[in-house]
């Protein structure tokens, strides 16, 4: 794991630490922004539009300019003075862009939005609410804004995540959650000074569809702070805009593939029994419950049912092929090398 991103413990075993003493209630937030290219520009102007009216106004507010030199020398002349415009100063990707932000950052909370989402007024002030002393991070929920004519009927709600929103599954009230919705969530900021920042190995890169750095961190927070919880909540909404190319189902293949070996390179990292609990069951009880409701939409008229439960066993399959494809790759590897071995 690199460094730079993990800190100075990362030879260390954080489950040995002790729990950590109720943290104090946090007064003040930073939020950070991170942008890679100028087709979101509008966006991210409406993004930053969106914290001028929060009930709880950001201290401050940080926008990271993803190793794009024309897009950081526009928002550097455009973006109001109060807004501070950064170039990524790790390698290209978001967990990079966030790292930047975050060494930056002041305030007792770091709250990261989307290029491409705007906040509702209430946003920062309901994650920031749910701050008790064992809280350590909290989340809010990342509902999709579809192009055109609206979500495509043969897409699930299920897997709205592979459009970086929250899906059909998730708690209707505040509860303890894993790991947080990437587009609105927020974390103590020195939880980065403790056990170091988001891993660069990881993420999403441009285009690439990868993830699971956030899951990534947070396992780690929840591995060193025994006692202290992460929360989901519900009425901290963000809207997030979903590209016209993510509504095709290549994309949708390709994003599903994407989280399987991301999920894989996290397995690696934290063991399969944590890094694997929320998914179990997801696909226990969530996946099933779609696919019988789509069933049952299909047989009342809905044609579009009958294509998302397709859908939902299509996507289940490409992720789990995506998860095991580094083992695969792995074993093949292996199998070459000790044949190369026996012909020598």
């Amino acid at each position: 794991m690199n460094s730079r991103t993990v800190g100075e413990d990362d030879g260390q075993d954080l489950e040995a630490r002790p729990t950590r003493p109720p943290f104090d209630a946090p007064h003040t937030v930073s939020v950070i922004i991170c942008a890679y290219t100028e087709r979101r520009w509008d966006s991210l102007v409406d993004a930053i539009e969106s914290m001028r009216v929060q009930r709880h106004p950001p201290d401050q507010l940080v926008v990271v300019i993803d190793h794009n030199h024309e897009l950081f020398r526009l928002a550097q002349s455009t973006l109001p003075g109060d807004v501070e415009v950064l170039a990524n100063a790790e390698s290209t990707g978001l967990s990079g862009a966030r790292n930047t932000g975050v060494r930056v950052a002041v305030s007792d909370v770091v709250a990261f939005l989307d290029d491409d989402a705007e906040a509702e007024p209430g946003w920062l002030q309901e994650l920031l609410a749910q701050y008790l002393p064992n809280v350590v991070g909290a989340g809010g929920v990342a509902l999709p804004v579809w192009p055109g004519n609206g979500r495509p009927r043969w897409f699930p709600e299920e897997f709205d995540w592979v459009v970086g929103c929250s899906y059909r599954g998730l708690p209707d009230t505040v509860a303890p959650q894993r790991n947080l919705i990437g587009a609105a969530m927020s974390f103590r900021r020195s939880l980065f000074d403790e056990i170091g920042h988001f891993d660069t190995a990881m993420g999403r890169v441009g285009t690439l569809p990868l993830g699971c750095e956030e899951t990534e961190f947070s396992l780690r927070v929840r591995k060193a702070f025994r006692g202290t919880e992460l929360v989901h909540v519900p009425l901290a909404r963000v809207h997030h805009h979903v590209g016209p190319e993510r509504t095709k189902v290549r994309y949708f293949l390709r994003r599903c593939y994407a989280e399987g070996i991301s999920k894989a390179a996290v397995a690696q990292r934290a063991g399969s029994e944590q890094a694997l609990a929320s998914e179990r069951r997801y696909v226990r009880s969530t996946l099933p419950k779609g696919l019988l409701d789509g069933l049952r939409a299909g047989l009342q008229g809905d044609v579009g049912g009958f294509a998302r439960s397709m859908m939902i066993v299509v996507g289940l399959v490409t992720t789990t092929v995506g998860y095991l494809s580094p083992r695969v790759r792995n074993l093949s590897d292996n199998h070459s090398s000790r044949r190369a071995k026996r012909g020598r």
